[in-house]
């Protein structure tokens, strides 16, 4: 059999740019050379959630509610419980514990609470993760393309929880039987907390 033998299929190779076949664009070409580019994703990101159609298809594991209850369990003993345990120190060392006004242990104690605080948001806001979040393997991401929210929206977020404490502190048990595992919050700042690696 001959190369171009019309009887054996397999003989001859379709060349590019052939009628019926889609030209492939040849490795490190610039795109100023006609040939089409591929939209890569960002490193991180996932599909949006609604390109699927179905809730929550689409979006990498969500983090369960117990994970993000130890969490956020985690984070307010680092931000609260030191300036607590200054309180009781200074009221420990008054002479009338009942009367007493706190005094500068506390004080330094709420500088502390409140610095961390504005750190923990920082961080949760540029990396998705507070010490919390870190330590139980799960993130705070945008649903639409997983990326992180920055400072801004991230403050946003936390005061928009005050709709899951006002209505009875509902809306802090919503991801236990929601698809997306929001809770109010996530759902009017379209978040997610999702799995990832512990490191």
């Amino acid at each position: 059999m001959s190369f171009g033998d019309p009887n054996n299929p397999y003989s001859q190779q379709p060349s590019q740019g052939q009628p019926g076949y889609p030209q492939q664009a040849p490795q490190d070409v610039p795109p100023q050379y006609g040939y089409p580019q591929h939209a890569q994703q960002p490193y991180g990101a996932y599909p949006s959630a609604g390109m699927a159609g179905i809730p929550g298809a689409g979006l990498p594991p969500l983090a369960h509610w117990g994970q993000r209850a130890g969490a956020n369990l985690l984070d307010g003993l680092i931000i609260a419980g030191p300036m607590y345990a200054l309180g009781i120190i200074d009221l420990a060392n008054s002479d009338d514990p009942a009367n007493a006004a706190p005094g500068p242990l506390f004080l330094v104690g709420l500088v502390y609470c409140l610095g961390m605080a504005i750190f923990q948001l920082y961080k949760e806001g540029k990396t998705g993760q507070t010490t919390g979040k870190k330590v139980l393997g799960i993130s705070l991401r945008r649903e639409a393309d997983g990326s992180t929210l920055g400072f801004g929206m991230a403050f946003v977020r936390k005061l928009a929880h005050a709709l899951d404490t006002m209505a009875c502190y509902l809306g802090w048990l919503w991801p236990l039987w929601d698809a997306k595992k929001q809770t109010f919050a996530d759902k009017v700042c379209s978040t997610v907390v999702i799995k990832v690696d512990k490191g």
